[in-house]
């Protein structure tokens, strides 16, 4: 289970045209919209890399706009963990279990959980809230994580779980989000 002071939410790669090339763009947005505001209700770290800005262009303003009190970090590898800034940022929390979102599914969220899980994280994916361009692209990708020893998660059951009781005021806020 997922806890608190030990989770940390990873936003890979939702960028330019890319973004809008996915299978079910707009649901993708919308979950990616309702996870990023539920973790920063609940301060879990986030860290928000993105491929080649240069090539890919930035995050689209929907998420981008949402993560302004973070910076972006840069990267060329497919997996997150190719980056040094990453590794070192990732180092810095001090947090074992990794919740994993974006896009592609099959590509660089694919390959950042594999090297997380060999690096003795646990990772779980937010299916509802990664992608690829084919909906048989991002079933191949859940499939190869979860035999790689991921698990899957929904954004409303990943911040249910990090907030683990049905009252106080971070509750009302993440109802009114995920609703």
């Amino acid at each position: 289970m997922l806890k608190l002071e030990d989770t940390v939410l990873i936003i890979v790669d939702v960028q330019g045209k890319l973004a809008h090339r996915m299978h079910r763009k707009e649901d993708l947005f919308e979950q990616l919209g309702k996870l990023i505001q539920g973790a920063q209700v609940l301060s879990v770290p986030i860290l928000w890399v993105e491929q080649n800005p240069e090539g890919l262009g930035p995050t689209i303003p929907e998420i981008a706009d949402l993560l302004s009190d973070v910076e972006p970090i840069p990267k060329l590898s497919f997996s997150c963990c190719g980056c040094d800034q990453f590794r070192q940022a990732l180092r810095f929390l001090s947090r074992k279990q990794i919740l994993i979102a974006g896009i592609e599914t099959h590509v660089c969220v694919y390959q950042t959980a594999v090297d997380l899980l060999s690096s003795g994280y646990e990772v779980q994916i937010v299916a509802d809230a990664v992608s690829s361009r084919t909906e048989e692209n991002k079933q191949i990708g859940l499939s190869r994580i979860k035999e790689a020893g991921a698990a899957l998660t929904s954004t409303e059951m990943a911040l249910f779980e990090i907030l683990r009781v049905a009252k106080g005021a971070q509750f009302k806020e993440i109802l009114n989000i995920v609703k």
